[in-house]
């Protein structure tokens, strides 16, 4: 008896956004705080900044995700329509073209005239969907998801250099952000790889030198503009 296999494809729709969205989250509120506080600005405008780029990305980031996957889906949903529409006017051209599919594929000519016979009687839009045009139900594009996904990690994300720089003296702000900044995005790298069954060293290296490349130049932005105030 074999063990029943695990994939993780399934998770590729949800995981994208809620990755996406709690890196962004922790990487723009950490350089937007940091580049302000680099620029010696008084604590309350540093927290009003965070606190307020933290609103605005959120808002940002679900209805930049609901708007791109609701295209996707209307994409999705017109194929799905036109080939409803052909299935109802020549469902013996649509017999043979899912044959030629199976064919292309590598099964012999009998059989795959069996097969598209047998699931075109089972589920003919089905089968055209997932064959012909790719469109997978458990991959499907889906807006809402997407949107919640990405706003509530990506307020999540932003939490965290916000938290840390409410917990230390602004003279102290600069490196206890940066290093609880680092740190989550080294968790969120690895636990991203993790789910998605990729290397977890890899992730979390790759996500945290991009978060500290960004952090790194608005600082540095922060100290050339507020040395020039």
């Amino acid at each position: 008896m074999h063990d029943q296999e695990i994939h993780r494809s399934h998770r590729t729709g949800w995981l994208r956004a809620a990755v996406l969205g709690a890196n962004d989250g922790i990487v723009s509120t950490a350089s937007l705080v940091l580049g302000v506080a680099a620029a010696d600005a008084p604590r309350g405008g540093v927290l009003t900044a965070g606190i307020a780029g933290l609103v605005a990305g959120a808002m940002s980031m679900a209805a930049g995700e609901y708007v791109s996957v609701h295209s996707q889906k209307d994409a999705e949903d017109a194929d799905l329509d036109r080939e409803r529409r052909e299935l109802d006017d020549d469902p013996d051209f649509e017999l043979e073209e899912l044959t030629q599919v199976y064919v292309e594929r590598g099964v012999d000519l009998e059989l795959a005239e069996t097969v598209a016979e047998q699931l075109m009687a089972h589920d003919a839009l089905g089968a055209h969907a997932r064959d012909e045009l790719g469109i997978i139900e458990r991959a499907a594009a889906r807006p809402v998801q997407a949107a919640l996904a990405s706003g509530a990690t990506f307020s999540v994300g932003a939490a965290i250099p916000l938290v840390a720089l409410a917990a230390v003296p602004i003279d102290r702000a600069e490196p206890v952000i940066s290093a609880a900044s680092l740190l989550a995005l080294a968790g969120l790298g690895a636990l991203g790889a993790r789910t998605g069954g990729a290397s977890i060293p890899r992730g979390a290296a790759r996500v945290t030198l991009w978060g500290a490349a960004a952090m790194a130049l608005t600082m540095l932005v922060g100290h050339l503009f507020g040395a020039r105030l």
